[in-house]
């Protein structure tokens, strides 16, 4: 039987952005923490030991698969920062033309840096994952 691995922990979101080994990245993160915070009106939980996430909903795939995860989230990462957005939302396609330079993947997009970005785009995205959410599992 699968396990999940990425699960909400008591881990501070501050401990984990100070241990970030870049300054630029931990000044990133902080830029990030505000935004994601001031958009979703969660507060911020660590999800496994690396992911800050906000919110959470609890997800059933046609699989038999279920588990939970955040809404959003993001990640400094060593290499790029990872944005993490809602699996199979078609719309942020169109959104992402606007965002600034980003590479993208399932439910991941990933910067270099926030002054790489458009922040009001930024909170477009985090507000069209949580809508397509709530759509898709009506009882968050």
């Amino acid at each position: 039987m699968y396990v999940q691995k990425t699960k909400e922990t008591d881990q501070s979101v501050k401990d984990f952005i100070e241990s970030v080994d870049s300054p630029k990245k931990r000044e990133d993160a902080y830029k990030l923490l505000d935004i994601f915070t001031e958009v979703t009106g969660h507060e911020a939980k660590m999800w496994g030991p690396s992911i800050i996430g906000f919110g959470s909903y609890h997800y059933i795939y046609k699989s038999g698969h279920e588990g939970d995860a955040p809404l959003v989230g993001f990640s400094p990462r060593k290499a790029k920062i990872s944005l993490y957005f809602a699996p199979g939302d078609t719309d942020r396609e169109e959104t992402l033309k606007k965002f600034g330079k980003h590479t993208s993947g399932k439910a991941c997009v990933y910067i270099n840096k926030v002054d790489d970005i458009d922040r009001e785009v930024l909170k477009q995205l985090i507000h069209q994952s949580i809508d397509f959410l709530k759509r898709t599992y009506p009882e968050i």
